[in-house]
């Protein structure tokens, strides 16, 4: 699958819409893309991330909220597909900027949406990509 110029979309994100997003598709999107979302969320916060990686991070994030998607999220399975490479894409990017801190920060706000066997999916966030 080829990217979205999903950077066009950084207008679009703002907290308070991701975590409305976030907490409206959770189930339908599953924990992995939340996770990712999350750890890209948290990320965002941290002080030791560049502006650049912080510029991407927020690109992502904007093109999940967006509503204007390559692949409407309306659609059942494929809509969140597109969403879903974008995040994993730019997660691969700033990979090393994130601390184990950040992925249990995101792993611990999974219990609101997700059961245990779901959550144990987010342990292989890399396997079987787009």
């Amino acid at each position: 699958m080829e990217l979205p110029d999903f950077m066009s979309h950084a207008s679009y994100f703002s907290a308070n819409d991701f975590l409305e997003k976030i907490s409206r598709v959770a189930k339908r999107a599953g924990a992995k893309l939340v996770y990712a979302s999350l750890i890209l969320y948290y990320t965002l916060q941290s002080d030791r991330v560049s502006k650049t990686d912080k510029a991407l991070i927020i690109g992502a994030l904007g093109y999940m909220i967006s509503p204007f998607d390559v692949i409407p999220d309306a659609y059942p399975i494929v809509g969140l597909s597109d969403d879903m490479a974008v995040l994993l894409y730019v997660l691969r990017k700033v990979w090393t900027n994130i601390d184990p801190d950040i992925q249990q920060k995101a792993k611990d706000k999974l219990p609101s949406w997700f059961d245990e066997d779901e959550i144990e999916e987010t342990a292989h966030l890399f396997d079987g990509e787009e």
